[in-house]
């Protein structure tokens, strides 16, 4: 079996302390696990933890894709972002924010148009076309081309190609800056930071201002739905959608669908009727 050298150790140390968002400190064991039964101490190691890709986001930051066993891993600058193993959350922010849009519903449009702020893995974008039928437009803004390309080639084998579907558009850019051109939408998805004061890029602190909140207003057809997901619960999120006139629900979610600990949030937002 082997023993593991000092560094390992200090691996296994830093991926516990390195979850602080969407994953609890069990997730990331890079190095050993310890079964302790009397005086006998077995030691486990886990499969490899491999990089299989990296980028650098606008700021410098970097973006990297790995592989243990059978799962892929998305961290931020050796933060885990998320996982093919957890992504429960992800896709109940598809079922919470879609949830009028579901095929065969009396609800639905006739042609629904969703759009998703945040490929990630696929999973939020997986779910809302299994929900949403067909016909059906889903745009996805998404601003690393890499992460695009990730989705084409590493996470088919989870999600299928997702990104050659007919009613998925891939947008390669800001969320910000596909709103406001007059497109309108029955569903609008946020997942892209962790909350409004932990954000991924500088530039992200502008999906959290009124100016934002106008243009969420303006894009969302009458009765449709807005949902973001957070990481943990934000006040601030908050406060800015129900200054911005909308009734607001808060779901806790954990990140899996098991787990008694519900961590995360997932705030769905309606426009408040005229008076």
């Amino acid at each position: 079996m082997g023993i593991w050298d000092e560094s390992q150790w200090q691996m296994l140390e830093s991926g516990k302390a390195a979850n602080k968002g969407r994953f609890s400190p069990e997730y990331k064991g890079r190095g050993n696990a310890l079964v302790g039964e009397a005086d006998l101490t077995i030691l486990c190691p886990v499969k490899d933890y491999i990089q299989l890709d990296q980028t650098s986001l606008p700021d410098g930051s970097l973006l990297a894709l790995y592989q243990q066993g059978g799962d892929l891993i998305l961290e931020y600058n050796d933060l885990v972002l998320m996982s093919t193993n957890l992504t429960w959350s992800e896709q109940m922010l598809a079922d919470l924010g879609c949830i009028d849009l579901v095929e065969g519903t009396a609800t639905r449009p006739e042609h629904p148009r969703v759009l998703i702020g945040g490929l990630g893995m696929g999973f939020t974008l997986k779910r809302v076309l299994e929900l949403v039928g067909s016909p059906a437009t889903v745009d996805v803004a998404e601003l690393m081309n890499r992460v695009i390309e990730w989705n084409r080639t590493y996470l088919v084998e989870h999600n299928g190609a997702l990104l050659d579907d007919p009613r998925t558009n891939v947008i390669l850019a800001d969320l910000f800056d596909c709103l406001g051109d007059g497109d309108t939408y029955d569903a609008i998805l946020i997942d892209i930071d962790d909350t409004p004061d932990a954000v991924i890029t500088e530039d992200n602190v502008n999906l959290y201002t009124p100016a934002f909140m106008v243009l969420l207003r303006e894009s969302l057809n009458p009765g449709g739905c807005l949902a973001y997901w957070m990481a943990i619960p934000s006040p601030r999120l908050e406060m800015a959608l129900k200054k911005a006139g909308f009734n607001l629900e808060e779901h806790p979610m954990p990140s899996h669908k098991d787990d008694e600990e519900m961590p995360h949030r997932i705030y769905v937002a309606r426009l408040n009727s005229p008076s």
